[in-house]
């Protein structure tokens, strides 16, 4: 199985819809720059500005290519490589596909992957994340209107009535729905220890949550908003460093 999802066609037909994905960023940055020239801004701090956005870009990409090669041995290379250089997102991605292999009866695994597994997974994780894209189409210019709104009417009175910003419901439930996944894994690597005396799963969680505090820490208390970018990628790599140290304990 894990051949065929390595096979030339599935490099051809994924290859083929990164590449053009590739070829409509450079025409929207060809006519983002376009417009920035026609609008008259200084060209030497636009160029700046695409020079140090590729640079900042790399690192945190390091996280993604973990990503991939997490799930490509289970999944082949051409999928992952497809589904977190398009739209997917790492936490996703991984979650989802472990998830959609539960439900057919097996584990993320290329010993136990059959064809039907491999359908449901790839399925689940396009359909349940294209609809960002599908109500944008119908709803983001209403939606930007009521920002624009909301901005001006908040930059006329905000000031001077000195009132604190409201936390909007999308922040709320996407904070709700982190933590009750976090919560579900959390839950599954203690009921590992009560079954089988694994503590392995649970120990790199913990390192991999302090590693992220300390990120957070340094950015709040430094100010060092660039680390945002970092953080994840390097939070798993610690994480996965303190697995294989630990797993020879």
């Amino acid at each position: 199985m894990l051949a065929q999802l390595n096979s030339p066609a599935m490099y051809l037909i994924c290859g083929g819809i990164i590449a053009f994905v590739a070829v409509m960023c450079v025409v929207f940055m060809i006519r983002a720059y376009r417009a920035g020239v026609s609008l008259g801004m200084d060209t030497t701090k636009m160029k700046r500005t695409i020079t140090a956005s590729a640079t900042f870009a790399v690192l945190p990409s390091v996280g993604i290519l973990l990503g991939v090669i997490a799930l490509s041995g289970s999944l082949g290379t051409p999928i992952p490589w497809l589904r977190l250089s398009v739209i997917g997102a790492l936490h996703y991605e991984t979650q989802v596909a472990e998830a959609a292999a539960e439900q057919t009866g097996i584990t993320l695994s290329a010993t136990q992957m059959t064809p039907t597994a491999v359908v449901t997974i790839v399925l689940l994780m396009s359909v349940c994340i294209m609809w960002g894209m599908v109500l944008s189409v119908f709803f983001t210019k209403k939606y930007s209107k009521k920002l624009k709104g909301k901005g001006d009417s908040e930059s006329s009175t905000g000031e001077n009535s000195g009132s604190k910003s409201i936390i909007g419901f999308g922040d709320v439930a996407m904070t709700a729905m982190f933590i009750g996944l976090v919560s579900a894994y959390i839950g599954s690597y203690i009921g590992q220890i009560k079954s089988t005396g694994n503590w392995l799963s649970l120990a790199v969680a913990a390192v991999g949550a302090l590693a992220m505090a300390v990120f957070i820490l340094i950015r709040e208390k430094k100010n060092q908003e660039w680390i945002d970018g970092f953080s994840i990628a390097g939070s798993m790599i610690i994480a996965m460093a303190a697995a294989v140290f630990l797993a020879k304990l």
